[in-house]
């Protein structure tokens, strides 16, 4: 959703590294191509006009000419007007006292309410809630049976005594849902409400009619994060008409320019409380403006990415892998099995690497990574047998053969597959030797299922040389991090040990060209998703 404007800012930035002190010139310069990104992101003016002009008051201010690097300090404070304009705080549900909790949805036809109703529900369940869909929208065509479906997919019982199509008393159903939800005991009860193509005042009335009857602890505006625009028309008039509590973005995942989001919360004054990031049911996610401003500014998100994997990993496994790993048993195939399936629970792949600080450098390799390689993966380990799995060292040349037959792969990609694991061993073994990385960032051992985007040089990962078939020599990097890194396995190598391998194939995923995405270098709680054993 953000891309364009992410990329826009990145580039704006990069003009100010290594800038010792920033002149009124360079500011304006900088504020100028700000408000050209934001415009061209369909950000409202209004909004836009706000947020410059409390940047470029900041960024003129002791604030960066006293700072020890004024570009740095300049990202901080458009990193801080985002989040405010996104709605500042993390704003989460209210819930009533005494149950059921009701949730009414509004917005136009089309936005996405009734998949949300779903989406929502599941969401709630896995929270320990015991939700129920009420089926309001009695104009749409089909509406009803929609919401039945949706229901029935998250889980959750739906309320729909209208056959809806026209037939039917919206206003009397939403009441009668609420004696049916205190008798079944339903603490939440979420009414899904009719949309309407474009400000339909009857309609509008309809929905004002159906909040007074219930009386609704919150009503969320589900607004389609790609009209643009007129995002900002549509959101005055819902409040000025039902009034809302919240907002909920749908189609997050979409590639239009993201303005709604930027402006709906600045222009109403109502928090953006979740956001549909795709189709699936758990597509779904809290709104947290500080992540989001994150994400905007190419910073990553790796707060959304431990919670997920906490919500999807069993710690039981996760421990007894690590107690496995720790006793000195080798880490095999069938852990790995394991860990694959519990990050394909998590979702598409792609975009939890989207969710990694700097990962807009590689938007096009990603963009052509082919996720179905974790399939064919995992397609090698399952045409194995257990003894194989348990003791890969006896996969000699005529047992690969058989299992690239089965598993529909080739030779070649059968042995880059154990090559890559045996590396991921090595990796255990050091680990257990060294009782982990220390002080340093923990390491997420690369899985040997992790694919290598299009482009690699291989298994070894990295690029090569291709005239002389040699690895390309690694220059010093502009990154701190990365040169810190660089003069730890230079020190390791003078020693006479074994580097670590961290940032190889199994520490990172190639990418093609001269350098690979370190997996390694994540915060503290990531690696014993992986059943690392490491930091957390």
């Amino acid at each position: 959703m953000f891309n364009s404007l992410s990329d826009r800012l990145t580039t704006t930035f990069k003009n100010l590294r290594g800038k010792g002190r920033l002149s009124e010139a360079d500011v304006d310069a900088t504020i100028r191509e700000i408000r050209r990104a934001l415009l061209d992101a369909d950000v409202a003016l209004p909004v836009v006009r706000t947020f410059t002009g409390k940047v470029r008051e900041r960024a003129l201010s002791s604030e960066v000419s006293q700072a020890l690097n004024p570009g740095q300090q300049v990202v901080k404070i458009v990193n801080d007007e985002l989040v405010g304009i996104l709605g500042g705080q993390t704003r989460r549900l209210q819930f009533a006292k005494r149950p059921p909790t009701v949730i009414m949805l509004a917005g136009l036809q089309g936005a996405g309410k009734t998949t949300l109703a779903g989406k929502l529900a599941h969401w709630l369940k896995s929270e320990g809630h015991r939700p129920m869909l009420v089926a309001a929208d009695l104009q749409r065509p089909n509406a009803v049976n929609q919401l039945q479906v949706v229901g029935e997919r998250a889980g959750a019982f739906t309320y729909a005594p209208e056959p809806g199509n026209g037939v039917g008393d919206p206003v009397k159903v939403a009441t009668d849902a609420m004696d049916v939800a205190r008798s079944k005991l339903y603490d939440v009860v979420i009414v899904d409400t009719a949309g309407r193509l474009g400000i339909d005042e009857v309609l509008m009335q309809q929905a004002a009619d159906i909040r007074a009857a219930v009386n609704p602890d919150e009503v969320l505006f589900v607004i389609d994060a790609m009209i643009g625009q007129d995002a900002v028309t549509t959101a005055e008039a819902f409040l000025a008409g039902v009034d809302f509590t919240g907002v909920v973005l749908s189609k997050l995942d979409g590639d239009s320019r993201g303005g709604a989001a930027l402006s709906v919360a600045q222009v109403t004054g109502r928090p953006i409380m979740f956001a549909s990031t795709g189709e699936g049911l758990r597509d779904f996610e809290q709104f947290h403006p500080d992540r989001m401003a994150d994400r905007i500014l190419d910073m990553g998100d790796i707060l959304t990415l431990i919670e997920q994997a906490e919500k999807t990993f069993d710690q039981k496994e996760t421990e007894k892998l690590a107690k496995k790993v720790e006793s000195g048993e080798d880490f095999d195939l069938d852990d790995f099995l394991t860990q694959m399936a519990a990050i394909k629970k998590m979702g598409s792949l792609k975009k939890m690497l989207g969710m990694m600080p700097g990962m807009s450098q590689y938007k096009e390799q990603l963009e052509a990574f082919d996720e179905r390689e974790i399939d064919r993966v995992e397609a090698i380990v399952r045409s194995m047998t257990p003894y194989e799995r348990a003791n890969p060292r006896i996969l000699n040349g005529s047992r690969r053969q058989r299992i690239a037959k089965g598993s529909g792969t080739t030779v070649t990609q059968v042995n880059q597959l154990m090559e890559r694991f045996v590396q991921a061993q090595k990796m255990m073994r050091q680990m257990r030797k060294g009782g982990g990385r220390g002080g340093q960032m923990p390491g997420m051992p690369q899985m040997p299922g992790m694919p290598q985007m299009p482009g690699g040089g291989g298994p070894g990962g990295g690029s090569r040389n291709k005239k002389k078939g040699k690895k390309k020599p690694a220059g010093k990097s502009g990154n701190p991090a990365k040169r810190a890194e660089q003069a730890r396995l230079a020190e390791q190598r003078k020693q006479g040990r074994e580097p670590d391998p961290a940032g190889s194939a199994f520490g990172g995923i190639d990418l093609g060209g001269d350098e690979e995405l370190d997996l390694s270098k994540l915060p503290k709680g990531f690696g014993g998703m992986f059943g690392s054993g490491g930091s957390k």
